[in-house]
Order: structure tokens, then C-alpha cells, then sequence
């Protein structure tokens, strides 16, 4: 910006030089055209003739003129000797040295043969422009003469109080630039302090948003973010915690049969049973907690098109196999929805082999789907003995099992419903939910917006 200002003061400093040069060069063509003019027609008052003396005619043609403040109009008599003789208005100049006063400068535009010059003194510039008088008597010419000092000056002081106003508009701008910079980059400065301020142990630090702008955007998005790495963190607190609890059961369990197992072939034979059990039940467990794991990543749930009704009459066919139960397919809705076609079908399978294990061989379980309200649901509905209240609120968290479980034939680790869980919510706008089945029993359904 200063440079630009200074630009400006130049440029129009140089656009003034310009224009007084050009008026002093009209001024200057005009007075000589005129006084060429007044020699070729003029007549001497006295006589009623044609001048023949060259200081009569310059003392009529200065009498009739007015010249400007600056200018000077004088005849010079006898510019062939050392010392014209000089034919003036009489008035004075209001500023500098008057030509006619400086003899070392009017002998010089005397002797030249140019026609006009200037001449560059310590007082000013002075321009000037001459015209010969060739009426007979001794040589003579008449100067007009043009101190263009004052010209410049003006030039000069436009000059300097466009720097001083070039200047404090530069200082009002560079301070107010400063505290809207200051008020502008504030947000970033608090995205850097909180950054900086984050660890590992600590991502609860979130960014106070305000207005709508682009810092605005930035600091929701740097939220946003801290949002995802707090969760990816919990997630991995939360794997090594689960994992950690979980699998410390089965490693102590197969330690110790190991390290009491004897020499008898039976009781050998037993303890790799036990043990074989207790590593197949800690793989389940890893493979369970590896895919809640997944379930934080974004590619966890890939929709796509799928028919509703083949979707149900597939889970419908697979869940037939998981027990001797009395399976009804209770309704299916005939449409297309956007959905990830084998997830759904592992959650439902999952809910179908919970109803199985909560209910005795003959007990009824529907599997079914449905659209009402702009929802879409697939549902497990079975006639076992259903959720008492205090257990419905902790079924669907990891290696929770409730206090009253409906069940006591089962050693899952308390992961399946939590995998539902996952599955339904990474869908968009998903959730599971636990109803009562008319006539006693418990119905789990996959809600998802249309």
C-alpha cells in the first residue's frame, strides 16, 4: 500500500509538471503570435504609418498588453551589442529574479538564434521565446519570458501533502489492518493453542464457534475432527480394555488345566477338550471385537440398492437352520431401499440366533419387515420370557448381559447385540430398537429412514 501511495503522489506530481508545462508553451506560442501579428498590422499612433522604430513599436505593443503574474514581457534594443537596451512593462514580479535584472541571462537570449529556450538559475527556471523585428533601425527583438518557479512550487507542495496524506492514511490502515487481522486470525490462533494443548490423554478441548464465516467453518471442522479422533481413541481404549477383560478368563482357565494336567490319558484328553473350547470361544471374542473396531471406520457399512423383500426372505431362510424353533415369516415389505445388504443380514441372523437362544424348541419367532411413518424395519419378534426393564437399557453395550439374563444355556461374551448396534447405526439415520412382542416375548427391530 505505501508503494502504491507513493506511486500515486509521483504520478500526479509528474501529471502537474505536465500540464503547467503545456499551459507555459500555449502561453508562450500565444504572446510571440501575437506580437508577429501586431508588427505586421500594426500602425504607429504618431505618425498613422508603419513602425519603423523598433523601441516605438515595443513601447505601443507592451503598453496594450496584460500579461500573466509570471510572465515577463520585454524588447530588447540592439541584441547585436554587449549591452541591449530594455524595453519593459512597468510592474513587478511576485517572485524571483526578473529577467531584466539578471544581464548575464538576457545577454544570452539576446545573442541566441534560437527562437525560444529556457535557462536554469538558482532563483528558477525561466522559459522563454523570442521573435526578431526586422522594421529597419538597429537590431531588436521582443522576448516573453515565463518564471516558472511558482508552477513548480505548486507541483511541489501537491506533491508533499499527497505523501503526508499518503502517510497517515497509511498509518490509519496499517493500524486498523492490524486489529481486524488481529480479530480476523483470533480463531486460528485459539485452533493453534487448543492443537497444540491436545494429547492423547486429553481430547475434550473443543474450539468456541462463532458467526458463520470461513474461520467459523474451520473451527467446526477442526471440532469435527476432534470428534473422530476422540472416538477413534475411546474405540482403541475401549478394544484394549474389553479385550484385555475378556480374554484374561480363558487364558487363566487354559493355564490352569494345563498345569495340572497329568499323565492319564482320559484326564488329557479332557483338558484339550476344555482348552480347545476356551481357545475357540477367545477366538470368537477377537473376531468380535475386531469388527466392532471396524465399525468406527467409515467404510464399515457400503449401501447400495436392495429389494426389501428378497433381503427378508433371505434372512427368513438362513435363521430357519439356527434351531427347532416355530419360524414364521411375518411380513415383507416389497421395495427398494438403500442398504448394506450383508451387514443387515449378519445383524438379523445375530438377532435370530438371540431369539433362539432365549426360547425353547416349538416357540414361535417372526421375522419380518415393514415401511410405515417414512421408517423402514426389519424385526425379530420371539415368545420367550423378554427383557425385564433394568436390562433393557445395558443389552446393547459390550460384554453387557443385564442382571436377569432371559437365559441360562449361553456363554457368549455379551458381544452380539453390540455388533446389531454398530451395524444399524452405520447406516444413515439407523438405530436398533427393543420392543415388547404382544403376548409376552421380545421383538428387536432395525429402524432406518427412507
Amino acid at each position: 500500500m505505501g508503494v502504491a501511495l507513493a506511486a500515486v503522489a509521483v504520478v500526479t506530481r509528474t501529471l502537474l509538471l505536465r500540464d503547467a508545462d503545456h499551459r507555459i508553451n500555449q502561453l508562450l506560442t500565444q504572446e510571440t503570435g501575437e506580437f508577429a501579428n501586431f508588427v505586421a498590422q500594426g500602425v504607429d499612433p504618431d505618425t498613422g504609418r508603419r513602425f519603423t522604430d523598433p523601441e516605438a513599436l515595443l513601447r505601443v505593443f507592451l503598453q496594450r498588453q496584460y500579461s500573466d503574474p509570471d510572465e515577463e514581457l520585454l524588447g530588447l534594443v540592439g541584441t547585436g551589442g554587449p549591452a541591449p537596451r530594455v524595453v519593459r512593462q512597468s510592474r513587478d514580479l511576485p517572485s524571483g529574479l526578473p529577467l531584466h535584472r539578471d544581464r548575464p541571462s538576457l545577454v544570452a537570449v539576446a545573442a541566441a538564434r534560437e527562437s525560444s529556450g529556457r535557462i536554469d538559475r538558482r532563483q528558477g527556471e525561466v522559459r522563454w521565446a523570442k521573435v526578431p523585428i526586422e522594421t529597419g533601425g538597429p537590431p531588436s527583438a521582443f522576448v516573453v519570458a515565463f518564471h516558472a518557479d511558482r508552477q513548480q512550487a505548486i507541483a511541489d507542495e501537491a506533491f508533499r501533502i499527497l505523501l503526508a496524506i499518503s502517510g497517515v492514511a497509511l498509518l490509519l490502515t496499517t493500524g486498523v489492518g492490524w486489529v481486524v487481522a488481529g480479530r480476523i486470525l483470533a480463531p486460528v490462533r485459539v485452533v493453534r493453542t487448543t492443537a497444540a494443548e491436545l494429547t492423547e490423554r486429553d481430547l475434550t478441548q473443543r474450539i468456541p464457534v462463532q458467526g458463520k464465516d470461513d474461520i467459523a467453518a474451520l473451527a467446526e471442522t477442526f471440532n469435527a475432527m476432534l470428534d473422530r479422533l476422540e472416538r477413534a481413541f475411546a474405540g482403541q481404549r475401549q478394544f484394549v480394555d474389553d479385550a484385555g477383560h475378556e480374554l484374561r478368563t480363558p487364558i487363566t482357565i487354559v493355564r490352569g488345566h494345563l498345569e495340572l494336567m497329568g499323565d492319564d490319558p482320559a484326564e488329557r484328553a479332557e483338558t484339550v477338550r476344555l482348552v480347545t473350547d476356551e481357545l475357540d470361544r477367545m477366538s470368537r471374542i477377537v473376531e468380535d471385537l475386531l469388527l466392532l473396531a471396524k465399525a468406527e471406520r467409515p467404510d464399515f457399512v457400503r449401501t447400495g440398492p436392495v429389494q426389501l423383500g428378497e433381503l427378508t426372505a433371505d434372512v427368513f431362510v438362513k435363521a430357519r437352520a439356527l434351531g427347532d424353533r416355530d419360524w414364521v415369516l411375518d411380513g415383507v415389505a416389497d421395495r427398494e431401499v438403500s442398504l448394506d445388504a450383508q451387514r443387515i443380514t449378519q445383524a438379523m441372523v445375530q438377532l435370530a440366533q438371540n431369539a433362539v437362544q432365549h426360547t425353547v424348541p416349538g416357540d414361535r419367532i417372526a421375522i419380518g419387515s415393514r415401511t410405515a411413518g417414512g421408517r423402514i424395519e426389519l424385526y425379530v419378534a420371539d415368545r420367550g420370557p423378554g427383557v425385564q426393564e433394568q436390562d433393557a437399557a445395558v443389552i446393547f453395550e459390550r460384554f453387557r448381559r443385564g442382571t436377569a439374563r432371559r437365559g441360562a444355556r449361553t456363554s457368549g461374551a455379551g458381544l452380539g447385540l453390540a455388533i446389531v448396534r454398530a451395524i444399524a447405526e452405520g447406516h444413515r439415520g439407523g438405530a436398533v430398537e427393543l420392543r415388547p412382542t404382544e403376548g409376552g416375548g421380545a421383538t428387536f427391530a432395525l429402524v432406518f429412514e427412507e
